[in-house]
Formats: C-alpha cells, sequence, structure tokens
C-alpha cells in the first residue's frame, strides 16, 4: 500500500511516500505555507496524485511521552485534513527525527540553504520509514 507522511510545520511541511510494497520512503519535497487551510488542501491533491491510501502525520511528543507543545496544532490540521480526504490518518511518534534528518544531511555534507530546504522532507522520511518498519515487525 502506498503511504504518505507529513512532519508539519508552522511554515514548512515536509511529505514523503513509500513504495506500493512498504519497502523503502523516499521524500516528495517541502510545502512552503502558512495557513493550514491551504496547506491541508494541497496536501490532499499530492496524496491523490501520488495514489497514497493512508497518510501518517508526524505526532510531537516529549521524551517522557508526553505530547509536544505542537500536538494541538497537529490535532486541527488533522481533523481539516480528514474533511478533505477520506484517507485513513494516523499519528506516528516524531521525536528526534528532526536530529536525525540534521544528522544524516551533516554526514551527506548537505549544508546551507540545500539543508533547510530538504530537512523537512528528510524528517517525513524518517517518520514513514519507522512507521512501515513498524508495520512489518507487527505482522
Amino acid at each position: 500500500m502506498v503511504i504518505m507522511s507529513i512532519d508539519y510545520g508552522d511554515s514548512k511541511t515536509g511529505l514523503a511516500i513509500c513504495d506500493k510494497y512498504e519497502t523503502l520512503a523516499f521524500p516528495l519535497g517541502v510545502i512552503k505555507e502558512t495557513d493550514m487551510a491551504s496547506l491541508t488542501e494541497k496536501v490532499a491533491v499530492i496524496a491523490a496524485e501520488n495514489f497514497a491510501r493512508m497518510i501518517v502525520i508526524g505526532y510531537p511528543k516529549n521524551m517522557d511521552g508526553s505530547e509536544g507543545f505542537k500536538a494541538q496544532a497537529i490535532k486541527e490540521f488533522m481533523k481539516l485534513l480528514q474533511d478533505k480526504t477520506d484517507l485513513p490518518l494516523e499519528l506516528w511518534d516524531e521525536r528526534l527525527t528532526t536530529v536525525l534528518a540534521h544528522r544524516f544531511l551533516s554526514e551527506n555534507n548537505v549544508r546551507g540553504k540545500n539543508r533547510k530546504g530538504v530537512v523537512d522532507a528528510v524528517a517525513a522520511v524518517i517518520i514513514l520509514q519507522d512507521y512501515i518498519e513498524y508495520r512489518k515487525n507487527k505482522i
């Protein structure tokens, strides 16, 4: 099943998608949008264009497992997105994904403006890869 993931941000939102065999996640890109309603419309269109059958949304948790400060915004985003698409939506723990994305980009010598343009998409890839690994191990 093709699954899309979202690393939601106030101004930049990263997107990733996996192949239909749920083997590999890869970046779709970053949407620069501050209006949540417009963002949900764009995400719904991209999901349809890429034949996504499910969307996983990074859910901010603190290291102790409690909800992070952006949790309410994510829930609002999820509700708006559900109104735009009939796809199943799932929240997925995104702890440390941005840190891992920065580390990956550093190890691959991606710096400056190049990094700012892709870090959210790389974080979305990490979220999705973690989720598809979970699904494989769950079966």
